[in-house]
């Protein structure tokens, strides 16, 4: 999202909303994820989660520099001032890794082996239906079970080493989008031609 988008979807979505559950009495406290549609006539509110999002938050923990655990300590005593978060700036893209059949009918207990990804701060494979195999292997166990998740200098560097990820994980009944971050590399592009 641009800083305009930001800008426009706090001050037409998530700031009105705010204000109306405090005017109601019922101040909110803790993380609020905002499920967005961009649209030609600009983001539009899908729906509200009273959590971080799934998988947008393995994002914001590989570009998170500081330590969480203050900011939701201090959100839970709803005071969250003296709170200074610190971003990489440094974008992350995440790319979801399904079971062949999702959303609709898919196994469970399908084998995927990891041993050749090469993790680091740069690249990291969440587990989000996972099952340890105790042979070293994991099983499927729900139909979104893997988010692979990559830090780079641009959008373009960071989708790479994302779908370099994905190549490396042995999981024949696993499939992936292959178009995530197009936008933004796009944007990048044109940016880059100014």
């Amino acid at each position: 999202m641009t800083p305009e988008l930001v800008a426009q979807t706090m001050d037409k979505i998530i700031r009105p909303t705010l204000d109306t559950m405090a005017a109601r009495g019922t101040p909110y406290r803790g993380v609020l994820y905002a499920g967005l549609m961009l649209t030609t006539e600009g983001p539009k509110l899908v729906e509200y989660n009273c959590r971080f999002g799934d998988p947008e938050a393995q994002v914001l923990m590989m570009r998170l520099e500081s330590d969480l655990i203050p900011a939701l300590m201090a959100s839970a005593r709803g005071d969250l001032s003296g709170i200074d978060l610190t971003w990489s700036p440094n974008p992350a893209l995440t790319v979801v890794m399904a079971a062949q059949g999702y959303p609709g009918n898919y196994d469970k207990g399908t084998r995927i082996l990891l041993d050749a990804v090469d993790e680091s701060d740069e690249l990291v494979v969440f587990h989000a239906g996972t099952q340890d195999a105790s042979d070293g292997a994991f099983t499927a166990q729900g139909g979104r079970v893997l988010n692979i998740t990559a830090r780079g200098k641009t959008v373009a560097q960071a989708q790479a080493k994302a779908y370099a990820g994905c190549e490396k994980i042995d999981w024949p009944e696993g499939f992936y989008r292959k178009d995530i971050g197009w936008r933004e590399i796009e944007r990048e592009i044109n940016q880059g031609e100014k």
